[in-house]
């Protein structure tokens, strides 16, 4: 695909004034690293990321588990849930600017809120799937509820929330540089309009965007790698199945 890119660009397919070929954006990222000034944006962004990520997933778990374990919770809290969870997290920058400011604290808000709905709706899921025998047989044996919930419902439940946190840290690194290219917060997203603005500095645009893409590669395969470790004893994590 590189290759294709290259050759469309060159033989004019595509205007090398809006993009430039991977022959220039290339070098240039690589020229980011070695002069070392990715490294501070990239740290800026990723910040709000981990920020943002474990506050939703402080809130949303065990209010996630609460609502799937409570069938009282649950219908109490489905209008609210379903009224909230539709609104794009970028609508609220205005609202958040106005109450948090411009900075750090306004992008983890903005990321929390957006990174908040896949861990409690995998949460409430996974909790809503444990199998009921499994529970019972629990009880049978004299087992608590706090027993019961700390060794049956939460390990059934782990695969949901795991499928809940790499959906969330998708939605939070789009966020987080959402954030910085409106609102101007530190890190990647203000290096793009910062290169966007400057003129003649597409391949430099584009080597920031090739960094915010490697950067949610890299979480990705960090957050499938744990998975795979704290998941190794599930049946679909056996035998490299996943």
């Amino acid at each position: 695909m590189v290759t294709a890119l290259e050759v469309a660009v060159r033989i004019g397919l595509l205007p090398q004034a809006w993009f430039p070929p991977p022959s220039r954006i290339v070098p240039a990222f690589v020229e980011l690293a070695v002069g070392g000034e990715l490294f501070a944006p990239v740290g800026q962004t990723l910040q709000g990321w981990v920020l943002g990520v474990l506050a939703a997933t402080v809130v949303a778990v065990p209010l996630g588990v609460v609502i799937g374990s409570l069938p009282l919770a649950h219908r109490l809290t489905r209008f609210m849930l379903e009224f909230l969870r539709p609104i794009p997290p970028v609508a609220l920058i205005p609202a958040a600017v106005l109450i948090f400011g411009s900075g750090l604290d306004m992008k983890v808000f903005l990321i929390a809120f957006g990174a908040f709905w896949p861990v409690l709706l995998q949460t409430v899921y996974g909790v809503h799937d444990v199998d009921p025998t499994a529970r019972d047989a629990a009880r049978c044996y004299g087992l608590g509820a706090r027993a019961v919930l700390v060794r049956i419902t939460v390990p059934s439940a782990l695969p949901y929330l795991a499928t809940g946190l790499r959906i969330a840290s998708a939605i939070a690194l789009i966020l987080a540089v959402t954030s910085e290219i409106v609102v101007g917060v530190p890190g990647i997203g203000v290096r793009i309009t910062d290169a966007q603005a400057a003129g003649g500095a597409e391949d430099v645009m584009y080597a920031w965007i090739l960094a915010a893409g490697l950067l949610g590669w890299a979480l990705n395969a960090v957050l499938h790698a744990v998975e795979r470790r704290v998941l190794h004893w599930h049946p679909s994590y056996r035998g490299g199945s996943r």
